[in-house]
């Protein structure tokens, strides 16, 4: 091969990025490492510190080793520019490992992979994409993201709808349907769980191979660029679920990559994920902290997604949540001081970056101040997944009415720490999968009692501060649950009760995003107000939520249980007029109430802390919805 076709120079430009990357301070580390186009052809560089030697082998080359790649003393790098890979060829890295073994390796930073099972990467390079969503862009950087409406539609990408011979839908098919049924629906955001390129679809995508690729089983970085455009010309947003903490496993992958531990942690105990099957990133090595923090922005800039939900947080701030053995740090606790400050360097990269950016922690412990800035001690996350609410509802929920006066704390412990972070209220994939049931399963009773208790528990998750998230199927109350492998039971859709449930869930996102007061103040104190959360013989729980102006509030009655109350009274801040604006029995919901209760007149009678009432009858198993229609003394 002539000079003309190979050259393998590297430039001082190189030696500072690779410096950088080293420092764990490049947070582009994508646009220089791996496989890229440069004016002599492509360029290839890979991290592998410890190797004896790397070749490049491909197509392009007859997958020969007849291509060594350059070492780059001191640095870890290798390094080839080679003129005859062209797009589309598959590639690797043979690696002459540590001890002489050699092994066939993907390339970390590829952009893209052979369709599964074939896992060799692809040549490529980032196409330079002329966006057309800048008055999205813009409303994100203008509005403020805390008292904004927040109802996230969570999306499995190839099992939301299959055809009928069970193959997947492509992206493009994607953009022609779910953003019009989400924008019919009325969420304000899509969450998509992973869509890295994996290769065990029983993973979800929780389990990655290729973190700066998309999944070659849903399409191509142009058409995911396409949906997000299309999905912010229709105002709606994107999310996707984003896997740090752990990899794939498998030999071809990012495992014990130069035959050390390179990615993972060098103790063996705390590089095992044995619960899932993965390896753990070691979070405290600086060329790590670069691959990772690079790709969060990395897809966050490339696809202009709104925001990342990070999962198993607790992995990374635990030395103990493996099921494993574990050793303590130097001062003796279970806390993983390295996980920590990545998290918290990460965070801090990211909002420089992008203020108006979702980064949005599932973290399942009472860890403190994960949505606290962390110049103040916190992780710096900007949300959590509030998982302590999922659980106790969805228990309470799914418990027999007669029981649940004497678990009622399981409903009301919430309002003593909502306001501790700043939450997001989810109904995930996690609770209807693998035996779980369906939320529509979990409720207590026969069909009809079943539904009444889903609009019951939606409406109080709706109602409740904090933004929200709702895993599809839900919506339309399919019976069966999730499997990853099928599409959702859109059939369902052929029943009347499906159909109307389909229609409530419609009518109480609009809802949502109507009233300010659900949504403007959710993170401090004085968005809510508890009038009564202590009859726990009736079941029943009346709270305010509040927007910021006076005459923003509407008056939230829950009834848990399938006992309609007669004459109930509640307290209410003024004298004059209430109007029912929301009650799940109304028929055109999917109850038997063909007629609102009108007008609502306050009597002098002091109840709840305030000094007039309202009189209401509520329905079994329900929640009513009170809103001010002509009051008097409110202050301007």
């Amino acid at each position: 091969m002539s000079e003309n076709e190979k050259n393998s120079n590297y430039s001082s430009d190189d030696l500072t990025s690779y410096y950088l990357f080293n420092q764990g301070t490049s947070y582009d580390s994508y646009t220089n490492m791996g496989c890229n186009k440069v004016s002599e052809g492509y360029s290839f560089t890979v991290w592998a510190p410890n190797a004896k030697e790397v070749y490049l082998v491909g197509d392009f080359n007859a997958w020969s080793e007849l291509d060594q790649m350059e070492k780059v003393e001191q640095t870890g790098m290798f390094k080839l520019t080679d003129s005859r890979p062209k797009k589309g060829d598959c590639y690797k890295y043979k690696i002459i490992q540590a001890d002489g073994s050699v092994a066939y390796k993907i390339d970390p930073f590829a952009y893209e992979f052979e369709v599964r099972p074939n896992d060799a990467s692809v040549v490529r390079d980032l196409p330079d994409k002329k966006w057309k969503d800048g008055l999205w862009m813009a409303n994100r950087k203008r509005l403020k993201l805390y008292d904004r409406p927040l109802n996230i539609y969570e999306v499995h990408m190839s099992s939301w709808k299959q055809h009928e011979d069970g193959s997947w839908y492509t992206i493009s098919e994607l953009k022609e349907e779910l953003i019009p049924y989400v924008k019919k629906m009325g969420y304000t955001h899509i969450e998509f769980m992973p869509l890295m390129e994996h290769p065990l679809d029983a993973s979800w995508g929780y389990q990655a191979t290729g973190f700066y690729a998309l999944s070659s089983k849903y399409g191509t970085i142009e058409e995911f660029q396409e949906f997000v455009e299309t999905a912010h010309q229709e105002n709606i947003g994107v999310i996707m679920d984003w896997v740090p903490g752990h990899f794939n496993r498998n030999d071809y992958g990012l495992a014990y990559y130069d035959g050390t531990a390179q990615f993972e942690y060098s103790d063996p105990d705390q590089a095992s994920n044995i619960q899932w099957g993965t390896l753990n990133f070691d979070l405290g090595k600086n060329q790590v902290r670069s691959y990772l923090i690079s790709n969060a922005l990395f897809w966050l800039e490339q696809f202009h997604l709104d925001g990342l939900r990070v999962d198993a947080v607790s992995n990374m701030l635990y030395l103990d949540y493996d099921i494993g053995p574990w050793k303590p740090n130097d001062e003796g606790t279970n806390i993983n001081k390295a996980g920590v400050a990545f998290i918290q360097h990460m965070n801090k990269v990211i909002f420089e970056r992008h203020p108006d950016t979702l980064m949005m922690a599932e973290e399942s412990t009472a860890w403190p101040k994960v949505t606290h800035p962390v110049h103040k001690g916190g992780l710096g996350f900007n949300y959590k997944w509030n998982m302590g609410w999922m659980n106790d509802t969805l228990r309470f929920f799914e418990m027999d009415p007669l029981y649940r006066k004497n678990h009622f704390n399981l409903i009301t412990f919430s309002f003593m720490y909502t306001f501790n972070e700043n939450y997001i209220l989810p109904f995930s994939h996690d609770e209807v999968v693998h035996g779980k049931k369906s939320m529509m399963h979990k409720m207590f009773g026969d069909r009809y009692n079943q539904f009444a208790g889903l609009r019951t528990i939606e409406s109080y998750r709706m109602m409740h501060p904090g933004k929200k998230l709702q895993f599809m199927g839900a919506e339309f109350g399919q019976f069966l649950e999730w499997r990853f492998q099928e599409g959702l039971v859109w059939d369902n859709l052929n029943d009347a009760m499906n159909a109307r449930h389909l229609e409530f869930t419609r009518q109480l996102n609009a809802f949502y995003k109507e009233h300010r007061a659900l949504w403007e103040v959710d993170h401090q104190s004085e968005g809510l107000e508890i009038l009564d959360a202590d009859n726990k013989e009736e079941t029943t729980l009346f709270f305010v939520r509040k927007g910021k102006k006076p005459r923003d509030f509407l008056i939230v009655l829950c009834n848990f249980v399938p006992v309609e109350r007669q004459n109930v009274k509640v307290g209410v801040p003024y004298k004059g007029q209430y109007e029912e604006v929301w009650n799940t029995e109304w028929s055109s919901l999917g109850g038997t109430w063909t007629e609102p209760q009108g007008i609502i007149r306050t009597i002098e009678e002091a109840i709840h802390g305030k000094n007039y009432a309202a009189e209401v009858i509520l329905p079994a198993l329900s929640v009513v919805v009170l809103k001010p229609k002509r009051i008097y003394g409110v202050p301007k």
